[in-house]
Order: C-alpha cells, then sequence, then structure tokens
C-alpha cells in the first residue's frame, strides 16, 4: 500500500519516520488542493492519503491530537451557491475509527475572537488546508485520513505559531510511527 503523507508546512512534516512518502503543499486551500490533485493524477499507485497537521482550537478544553469525521469549508458562500441551484458540498465527511472531531478548514488565519466564536458553534477545530486535501483526494477517489494536533487556542495566542509547531511535528510523527505503514 502506498500512502501519501500530506503537510502543508516543512515544519509540520519534520518528525514523519523516515520510509513515508511526504508531500508539502503550501499554506491554504488553493496551494493543498492543486498539490494533491496533481500528486494524485501523477501517480495512480496512491492508495491512501494522510493530512497531517497543526490546527487551533475553537473550544478551549480541545488540546493534544484528533482525527477529523467531518471538515467544513468555512470561508464558502454556501447559502448563497444553494439558493442559486448549487450544491456548495461544505461539509465532507470521512470515515474514522473511534470519535472525531468536526474541522472548519478556510484561508482565515483565525485570532479573532468572534470568529473563533462563530467557528465555534460549528466546529472543534480550525485549519487552512484539511477541506481542500480531503477535496481533492474524494475527486480522486483516493481514501483520505486528517490528523490534527492542537498548536494553539485560535486566538492572539496562534501567532506564536513558529515556536509551537515542534510539539505538533513531534505528536503527529509519534502518531504516523504508530498507526501508518511506510511505502510497501
Amino acid at each position: 500500500m502506498t500512502v501519501l503523507i500530506v503537510s502543508a508546512t516543512p515544519e509540520e512534516a519534520t518528525h514523519v519516520p523516515a520510509g513515508m512518502r511526504v508531500l508539502v503543499t503550501g499554506v491554504g486551500k488553493v496551494p493543498a488542493a492543486a498539490a494533491v490533485a496533481r500528486e494524485l493524477a501523477l501517480d495512480a499507485g496512491i492508495d491512501q492519503v494522510v493530512n497531517i497537521g497543526s490546527a487551533g482550537a475553537l473550544h478551549d478544553h480541545l488540546e493534544g491530537l484528533h482525527e477529523v469525521a467531518r471538515v467544513l469549508n468555512h470561508d464558502l458562500s454556501a447559502d448563497v451557491l444553494r439558493a442559486l441551484g448549487y450544491d456548495p458540498q461544505e461539509w465532507l465527511d470521512l470515515p474514522v475509527t473511534g470519535p472525531g472531531v468536526r474541522l472548519a478548514t478556510g484561508d482565515l488565519f483565525v485570532t479573532d475572537p468572534a470568529v473563533r466564536a462563530h467557528l465555534a458553534a460549528q466546529a472543534d477545530l480550525v485549519d487552512m488546508e484539511g477541506y481542500a486535501v480531503a477535496w481533492a483526494c474524494r475527486r480522486a477517489r483516493v481514501p483520505v485520513r486528517l490528523v490534527k494536533h492542537v498548536s494553539d487556542r485560535a486566538d492572539e495566542g496562534a501567532f506564536a505559531w513558529p515556536e509551537l509547531v515542534e510539539l505538533s511535528a513531534r505528536a503527529l510523527g509519534e502518531w504516523l510511527a504508530e498507526n501508518i505503514t511506510p511505502l510497501g
């Protein structure tokens, strides 16, 4: 089985175990979707994608590592598109073993308390790439898992991400070592 590990930044992928194939996409939905779609188009042998990364907690009690069961494209005018007769597919459901969290994905780096509160009514975590990776995999009919580690509270503290990401990278690397088999 060929598994592709997808990360937005090199910092988040620092502790991916040796022997695992890694794609660093860049930050945001467009770079993530484009990079994953390109990789899947070039290599039909990829059997699964695992998106790893840091995320902001939208609820104060959340910390540590989480697998995503549902992902929301939060900065999409879904209601308007629906009113125009289009299905925006703003939520994607993902298979998980055990309890999963809801992830809101958007191109907004969330630090504003009002934005955090609005997103917290819909999701548990926030990131900038998860939905895009899941969408590209869905289009290519390749199974995907999203695994996120809480790096911050999606508030002013998120600006310390460069100092916090190492903890997330270590936890994600340990999870990969325990749960994913390297290239076969």
